[in-house]
Protein backbone atom coordinates (compact mmCIF):
# COMPACT_ATOMS: atom_id res chain seq x y z
CA UNK A 1 0.00 0.00 0.00
CA UNK A 2 1.66 3.47 -0.84
CA UNK A 3 1.91 6.49 1.50
CA UNK A 4 -1.35 8.48 2.00
CA UNK A 5 -1.83 11.63 0.93
CA UNK A 6 -1.84 13.22 4.72
CA UNK A 7 1.11 10.74 6.15
CA UNK A 8 4.70 10.80 5.92
CA UNK A 9 6.66 7.59 6.49
CA UNK A 10 9.77 7.45 7.92
CA UNK A 11 12.05 4.06 7.36
CA UNK A 12 14.87 2.90 9.58
CA UNK A 13 17.35 4.50 7.95
CA UNK A 14 16.08 7.71 9.25
CA UNK A 15 14.91 6.24 12.73
CA UNK A 16 16.12 2.86 13.76
CA UNK A 17 14.48 1.43 16.30
CA UNK A 18 17.02 0.47 18.00
CA UNK A 19 17.63 3.24 19.35
CA UNK A 20 14.58 4.74 20.68
CA UNK A 21 16.09 8.20 21.63
CA UNK A 22 16.34 9.09 18.08
CA UNK A 23 12.90 7.67 17.09
CA UNK A 24 11.60 10.42 20.04
CA UNK A 25 13.90 13.43 18.62
CA UNK A 26 12.53 12.48 15.07
CA UNK A 27 9.48 12.87 16.36
CA UNK A 28 9.73 16.05 18.36
CA UNK A 29 11.19 17.62 15.16
CA UNK A 30 8.50 16.66 13.29
CA UNK A 31 5.51 17.22 15.75
CA UNK A 32 2.78 15.66 13.39
CA UNK A 33 -0.87 16.10 14.81
CA UNK A 34 -0.01 11.81 15.36
CA UNK A 35 1.92 9.20 14.94
CA UNK A 36 1.52 5.44 14.25
CA UNK A 37 4.10 3.33 14.83
CA UNK A 38 3.77 -0.06 12.97
CA UNK A 39 7.55 -1.21 13.44
CA UNK A 40 8.65 -4.48 15.22
CA UNK A 41 10.97 -6.98 15.94
CA UNK A 42 8.88 -10.16 14.35
CA UNK A 43 11.52 -12.63 14.18
CA UNK A 44 9.39 -14.89 16.73
CA UNK A 45 12.02 -17.70 16.50
CA UNK A 46 15.00 -15.67 16.87
CA UNK A 47 13.94 -13.25 19.78
CA UNK A 48 14.07 -16.25 21.81
CA UNK A 49 17.75 -16.24 21.32
CA UNK A 50 17.92 -12.11 21.10
CA UNK A 51 15.66 -10.70 23.24
CA UNK A 52 17.23 -7.75 24.49
CA UNK A 53 17.50 -6.67 20.92
CA UNK A 54 13.94 -7.46 20.43
CA UNK A 55 13.06 -5.55 23.70
CA UNK A 56 14.76 -2.44 23.06
CA UNK A 57 12.97 -2.54 19.52
CA UNK A 58 9.16 -3.64 20.97
CA UNK A 59 9.53 -2.42 23.79
CA UNK A 60 12.16 0.58 24.95
CA UNK A 61 11.31 2.36 21.29
CA UNK A 62 7.31 2.53 21.62
CA UNK A 63 7.74 3.91 25.43
CA UNK A 64 10.44 6.61 24.19
CA UNK A 65 7.98 7.35 21.25
CA UNK A 66 4.80 7.50 23.66
CA UNK A 67 6.94 9.44 26.01
CA UNK A 68 7.62 12.46 23.31
CA UNK A 69 3.22 12.01 21.87
CA UNK A 70 2.71 12.70 25.35
CA UNK A 71 4.50 15.71 26.06
CA UNK A 72 3.15 17.32 22.21
CA UNK A 73 -0.23 15.93 23.43
CA UNK A 74 -0.39 13.96 19.65
CA UNK A 75 -2.13 10.42 19.85
CA UNK A 76 0.29 7.45 18.96
CA UNK A 77 -1.43 4.53 17.35
CA UNK A 78 0.77 0.98 17.97
CA UNK A 79 0.78 -1.87 16.37
CA UNK A 80 0.36 -4.92 18.68
CA UNK A 81 -0.06 -8.86 18.56
CA UNK A 82 -2.00 -11.53 20.11
CA UNK A 83 0.82 -13.69 21.31
CA UNK A 84 0.77 -11.41 24.25
CA UNK A 85 -1.87 -13.87 24.94
CA UNK A 86 -1.14 -17.64 26.77
CA UNK A 87 -2.68 -19.15 23.26
CA UNK A 88 -4.49 -21.29 25.01
CA UNK A 89 -8.85 -22.47 24.91
CA UNK A 90 -11.45 -21.68 22.02
CA UNK A 91 -12.65 -18.25 22.72
CA UNK A 92 -11.25 -15.24 21.30
CA UNK A 93 -9.66 -12.64 23.42
CA UNK A 94 -11.33 -9.49 24.81
CA UNK A 95 -9.28 -6.45 24.80
CA UNK A 96 -9.39 -7.04 28.72
CA UNK A 97 -8.48 -10.33 28.68
CA UNK A 98 -5.43 -11.55 31.39
CA UNK A 99 -2.30 -11.21 29.04
CA UNK A 100 0.58 -13.73 29.89
CA UNK A 101 2.94 -14.17 26.94
CA UNK A 102 4.51 -17.77 26.33
CA UNK A 103 7.34 -16.58 24.46
CA UNK A 104 10.03 -14.20 23.73
CA UNK A 105 8.80 -11.84 21.31
CA UNK A 106 5.47 -11.81 23.26
CA UNK A 107 6.94 -10.48 26.23
CA UNK A 108 8.66 -7.70 24.60
CA UNK A 109 5.45 -6.71 22.33
CA UNK A 110 3.74 -6.90 25.67
CA UNK A 111 6.35 -4.53 27.65
CA UNK A 112 5.64 -2.00 24.53
CA UNK A 113 2.18 -2.19 25.45
CA UNK A 114 2.92 -1.81 28.82
CA UNK A 115 5.59 1.86 28.05
CA UNK A 116 3.10 3.39 25.57
CA UNK A 117 -0.13 3.06 27.97
CA UNK A 118 2.27 4.32 31.05
CA UNK A 119 3.17 7.55 29.66
CA UNK A 120 -0.99 8.11 29.56
CA UNK A 121 -1.52 10.11 26.49
CA UNK A 122 -3.62 9.80 23.82
CA UNK A 123 -3.20 6.96 22.34
CA UNK A 124 -4.30 3.41 20.78
CA UNK A 125 -3.02 0.04 21.34
CA UNK A 126 -4.44 -2.04 17.95
CA UNK A 127 -3.48 -6.02 19.00
CA UNK A 128 -3.69 -7.71 15.71
CA UNK A 129 -2.93 -11.15 14.03
CA UNK A 130 -1.02 -13.54 11.18
CA UNK A 131 -0.38 -10.89 9.11
CA UNK A 132 0.38 -11.30 5.22
CA UNK A 133 1.34 -9.27 2.23
CA UNK A 134 2.89 -9.09 -1.37
CA UNK A 135 6.01 -7.87 0.31
CA UNK A 136 8.62 -9.05 3.29
CA UNK A 137 8.62 -12.13 4.38
CA UNK A 138 4.87 -14.03 5.74
CA UNK A 139 3.06 -17.20 5.52
CA UNK A 140 0.92 -16.27 2.22
CA UNK A 141 4.64 -15.61 0.24
CA UNK A 142 6.28 -18.89 2.19
CA UNK A 143 3.34 -20.85 1.33
CA UNK A 144 3.22 -20.02 -2.49
CA UNK A 145 7.11 -20.60 -3.11
CA UNK A 146 6.87 -24.18 -1.41
CA UNK A 147 3.71 -24.77 -2.88
CA UNK A 148 5.45 -24.05 -6.41
CA UNK A 149 7.93 -26.38 -5.76
CA UNK A 150 6.41 -29.00 -4.03
CA UNK A 151 3.65 -31.78 -4.75
CA UNK A 152 2.51 -31.98 -1.31
CA UNK A 153 2.95 -30.13 2.27
CA UNK A 154 2.34 -31.04 6.15
CA UNK A 155 0.81 -27.83 7.67
CA UNK A 156 -0.70 -27.29 11.11
CA UNK A 157 -4.11 -27.61 11.64
CA UNK A 158 -4.41 -26.81 15.57
CA UNK A 159 -3.35 -23.37 15.54
CA UNK A 160 -6.57 -21.10 14.92
CA UNK A 161 -6.56 -17.54 14.26
CA UNK A 162 -7.58 -14.82 11.25
CA UNK A 163 -5.11 -13.78 8.67
CA UNK A 164 -5.21 -10.09 8.41
CA UNK A 165 -3.50 -8.61 5.70
CA UNK A 166 -1.09 -5.57 6.00
CA UNK A 167 -3.14 -3.38 3.83
CA UNK A 168 -6.28 -3.50 5.37
CA UNK A 169 -4.39 -2.77 8.86
CA UNK A 170 -2.90 0.37 7.60
CA UNK A 171 -5.93 1.52 6.13
CA UNK A 172 -7.49 0.78 9.71
CA UNK A 173 -4.67 2.49 11.39
CA UNK A 174 -5.12 5.58 9.42
CA UNK A 175 -8.63 5.57 9.99
CA UNK A 176 -8.48 4.82 13.94
CA UNK A 177 -5.82 7.99 13.92
CA UNK A 178 -7.88 10.60 12.21
CA UNK A 179 -10.95 9.41 14.76
CA UNK A 180 -8.45 9.86 17.47
CA UNK A 181 -7.10 13.28 16.69
CA UNK A 182 -10.49 14.77 16.72
CA UNK A 183 -11.68 12.78 20.21
CA UNK A 184 -8.92 11.75 22.32
CA UNK A 185 -11.08 9.57 24.56
CA UNK A 186 -11.52 6.83 22.20
CA UNK A 187 -8.05 5.95 23.51
CA UNK A 188 -7.43 2.44 24.48
CA UNK A 189 -6.73 -1.17 23.92
CA UNK A 190 -8.28 -2.85 20.70
CA UNK A 191 -8.03 -5.78 18.12
CA UNK A 192 -8.48 -6.24 14.55
CA UNK A 193 -8.18 -9.69 12.64
CA UNK A 194 -9.05 -10.80 9.73
CA UNK A 195 -12.53 -12.83 9.37
CA UNK A 196 -13.43 -16.18 9.79
CA UNK A 197 -10.92 -17.78 11.86
CA UNK A 198 -9.01 -20.49 10.15
CA UNK A 199 -6.22 -23.00 10.90
CA UNK A 200 -2.50 -22.65 9.33
CA UNK A 201 -3.93 -26.16 7.11
CA UNK A 202 -6.74 -24.48 5.82
CA UNK A 203 -5.29 -21.08 5.03
CA UNK A 204 -3.04 -22.93 2.79
CA UNK A 205 -5.51 -24.48 1.33
CA UNK A 206 -7.37 -21.02 0.21
CA UNK A 207 -3.80 -19.80 -0.62
CA UNK A 208 -2.97 -22.64 -3.39
CA UNK A 209 -6.64 -22.29 -4.51
CA UNK A 210 -6.48 -18.68 -5.01
CA UNK A 211 -3.12 -19.25 -7.00
CA UNK A 212 -4.14 -21.72 -9.03
CA UNK A 213 -1.66 -24.29 -7.67
CA UNK A 214 -2.11 -27.93 -6.86
CA UNK A 215 -0.06 -28.68 -3.95
CA UNK A 216 -1.95 -30.82 -1.09
CA UNK A 217 -1.94 -30.12 2.12
CA UNK A 218 -2.18 -32.33 4.49
CA UNK A 219 -3.35 -32.39 8.56
CA UNK A 220 -0.75 -32.13 11.08
CA UNK A 221 -0.37 -31.01 15.01
CA UNK A 222 1.61 -28.46 16.44
CA UNK A 223 3.63 -31.23 18.50
CA UNK A 224 4.80 -32.38 14.98
CA UNK A 225 6.54 -29.23 14.21
CA UNK A 226 8.62 -28.21 16.41
CA UNK A 227 9.98 -24.22 16.56
CA UNK A 228 12.16 -22.48 19.34
CA UNK A 229 9.33 -20.32 19.96
CA UNK A 230 5.88 -21.47 20.99
CA UNK A 231 3.15 -20.81 19.16
CA UNK A 232 -0.45 -20.30 20.12
CA UNK A 233 -3.05 -22.39 19.12
CA UNK A 234 -5.75 -19.79 19.85
CA UNK A 235 -4.95 -16.41 17.75
CA UNK A 236 -8.93 -15.89 17.88
CA UNK A 237 -9.72 -12.01 18.70
CA UNK A 238 -12.64 -10.40 19.73
CA UNK A 239 -12.85 -7.45 17.45
CA UNK A 240 -16.66 -5.91 18.22
CA UNK A 241 -14.88 -3.13 20.45
CA UNK A 242 -13.00 -1.59 17.52
CA UNK A 243 -16.60 -1.75 15.59
CA UNK A 244 -18.55 -0.32 18.28
CA UNK A 245 -16.09 2.49 19.01
CA UNK A 246 -14.51 3.24 15.66
CA UNK A 247 -17.24 1.37 13.10
CA UNK A 248 -14.52 -0.68 11.68
CA UNK A 249 -15.59 -4.25 10.70
CA UNK A 250 -13.09 -7.20 10.35
CA UNK A 251 -12.16 -7.44 7.05
CA UNK A 252 -12.67 -10.62 4.96
CA UNK A 253 -9.27 -12.53 4.22
CA UNK A 254 -10.15 -14.11 1.49
CA UNK A 255 -10.84 -10.43 -0.43
CA UNK A 256 -7.20 -9.70 0.86
CA UNK A 257 -5.62 -13.27 -0.47
CA UNK A 258 -6.85 -12.22 -3.75
CA UNK A 259 -5.08 -8.68 -3.94
CA UNK A 260 -2.06 -9.97 -2.76
CA UNK A 261 -2.18 -13.22 -5.17
CA UNK A 262 -2.42 -10.40 -8.06
CA UNK A 263 -0.09 -8.02 -6.37
CA UNK A 264 2.74 -10.93 -6.86
CA UNK A 265 1.44 -12.31 -10.22
CA UNK A 266 2.23 -8.18 -11.63
CA UNK A 267 5.84 -8.61 -10.03
CA UNK A 268 8.67 -10.64 -11.84
CA UNK A 269 9.72 -11.96 -8.54
CA UNK A 270 6.37 -13.37 -7.64
CA UNK A 271 6.50 -16.48 -4.86
CA UNK A 272 9.94 -14.93 -3.99
CA UNK A 273 10.80 -14.63 -0.27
Amino acid sequence: MSALPDTYCIGRNIADLRDPAACAAMIRKHSPRAVINAAAYTAVDYAETHELLAMTINGDAPAAMAKVCGELGIPLVHISTDYVFDGTGSQPWTHDAPTAPQNAYGRTKLAGEVGVRDIGGPHVILRTSRVVSAHGVNFVKTMLRLGAKREALDVVVDQIGGPTTARAIAATCHAITLQLIADHDKSGTYHFAGTPDCSWANFSRAIYKAAGLTCIVTDIPSSAYSTPAVRPTNSRLDCSSLMTTFAIPRPYWKEGLKEIIKDLNNNTKKFEL
